[in-house]
């Protein structure tokens, strides 16, 4: 099966849990949610909380390489997630770009999210999907061996963040054969 991506950017649901494209009409819930940390995006590519929300949000709405979704649950928004690195010659793709209220973490949430974003992706014909996570991130990358998917290594000085940090940046593969809801 050859991925198609244009069914990617669909609403995804599951019981009280909402997956939707992002849109302009979400940008001042989520900039409320991703004011509650602010401390947390020391250790993201991008600065999603005061004083950068704006702009970084504008960015993401504009950029046609990254599949957003607002996150909701019963009906109020809590985060975001995205397809980010959608590589169709070879059926892969990265989800990132996740972000979750403080409130809701450890709740199950991300797994239900990330749930629903693997096997969507899988129906849509991609065979692997990478998660990449700053190496200082331990909770992503706990979280993200808990999908079973693998850490296939370490991709030294991959980037410079926001803040001026050079990234060290672990990479996670998971194939379908991988995937055990």
């Amino acid at each position: 099966m050859v991925a198609d991506s244009t069914q990617l950017l669909t609403p995804l649901r599951e019981g009280n849990l909402l997956l939707t494209p992002l849109e302009e009409v979400h940008r001042d819930d989520l900039r409320m949610v991703c004011a509650k940390d602010p401390d947390i995006w020391r250790i993201y590519a991008s600065n999603f909380g005061p004083p950068d929300f704006h702009r970084n949000v504008t960015a993401l709405l504009a950029n046609p390489d990254r599949l957003a979704f607002a996150v909701l649950l019963d009906d109020e928004l809590v985060g975001m997630s995205a397809y980010l690195r959608i590589d169709l010659p070879g059926d892969t793709l990265e989800i990132g770009n996740t972000y979750i209220a403080p409130s809701t973490r450890g709740s199950g949430l991300n797994r239900r999210m990330k749930t629903l974003m693997i096997e969507h992706a899988f129906s849509c014909g991609f065979r692997r999907i990478e998660f990449r996570v700053d190496a200082r991130n331990e909770r992503s990358q706990a979280a993200v061996l808990k999908l079973g998917a693998h850490r296939e290594g370490l991709l030294r000085a991959e980037r410079i963040i926001w803040t001026g940090h050079v990234r060290d940046t672990v990479l996670f593969g998971l194939l379908e054969s991988d995937w055990t809801p």
